[in-house]
């Protein structure tokens, strides 16, 4: 994976995503795989906890499990997603929520804007830029460091970009509640 990331490094720095990828995909290529794999035990899972939780639930109330945890599995079943049963982890995960948006994005269904813009408005959007950049300033981080650029840059982008569907349907024009 880390072979892939350096190879998909962009020219396009006139952006600050295009620059954050860059930087990604130079710190991919030196980057050593097993370092990698410890900086990841050590950032998220840890001895007890990792240096970082990141839950929805964790950054919105301090504790795991909460509320934003029960919206999301509503929203979840509204959209037709089901937990699979072989998975112990909360489904509010950074990593779950991102797939989720990437499925919602590549579905091209008439109203999906508006669904990804009310998703990324109640479960990213509140605390996914925070966890990018509490990953920036980790102790133990190093290579996520960069990871953490890039999530930032790519949440403020996608956010940026679904404000603007926002305003062109409107406060109760978007047909989804």
């Amino acid at each position: 994976m880390l072979k892939l990331l350096a190879a998909s490094g962009t020219d396009r720095e006139d952006s600050l995503l295009g620059v954050a990828w860059h930087l990604l995909a130079q710190a991919a290529e030196r980057a050593n795989p097993s370092q990698v794999a410890d900086e990841y035990q050590t950032l998220f899972i840890g001895i007890g906890r990792g240096e970082l939780i990141p839950y929805a639930s964790w950054y919105l109330t301090g504790f795991l499990m909460e509320q934003p945890l029960a919206m999301l599995r509503d929203d979840m079943q509204r959209l037709g997603f089901e937990r699979r049963q072989d998975i112990r982890e909360p489904e509010d995960h950074a990593g779950a929520l991102c797939e989720i948006m990437a499925f919602l994005v590549s579905e091209g269904q008439p109203d999906s804007l508006q669904t990804q813009a009310r998703f990324f408005e109640r479960h990213i959007g509140p605390w996914m830029s925070r966890l990018f950049r509490d990953m920036q300033t980790a102790r133990s981080a190093r290579f996520y460091r960069a990871v953490g650029q890039l999530g930032e840059q790519f949440i403020e982008t996608d956010q940026h970009h679904l404000e603007m569907v926002d305003q062109t349907t409107g406060p109760g024009r978007s047909g989804v509640s």
